[in-house]
């Protein structure tokens, strides 16, 4: 039987320390935020691989795209952040509030305000063993 993910909780305040990092400098628009990301699971799924946690950022502004077969779905805990689709696009979220980035999404991900949010992304080409 293969090995079990274990029942998680996440919360907006994560025990441990969390791996911090800053978008890459080509990426940027605005800013140069602090990235906090406590990464819970990091596990195959199907294919490829999943990875929950909780992510938190300070106010900044920088460009994103997503692979052919990743996809994330995130729900804010506090804060607000924007979501910009090259097509014009645009989500914004808050407090409660999710936001499903399809595969191959490219755009740009806005922090309005400091937020925290839980994430989940599967990435069907990243392998999984």
């Amino acid at each position: 039987m293969a090995d079990l993910l274990p029942l998680l909780k996440l919360q907006a305040v994560m025990p441990g320390a969390p791996e911090v990092d800053h978008p890459r400098p080509e990426r940027l628009i605005t800013g140069n935020p602090r990235r906090e990301t406590w990464n819970t699971v990091d596990g195959p799924v199907g294919g490829g691989r999943l990875y929950c946690g909780v992510w938190r950022c300070e106010p900044g502004h920088w460009r994103i795209a997503m692979g052919p077969g990743e996809q994330e779905l995130f729900t804010v805990l506090s804060g607000r952040c924007r979501v910009h689709g090259a097509d014009g696009a645009v989500q914004t979220a808050g407090p409660g509030e999710a936001v499903f980035i399809p595969p191959g999404f490219q755009g740009s991900f806005e922090v309005l305000e400091t937020v925290t949010k839980t994430y989940a992304i599967v990435d069907a080409g990243a392998p999984a063993a």
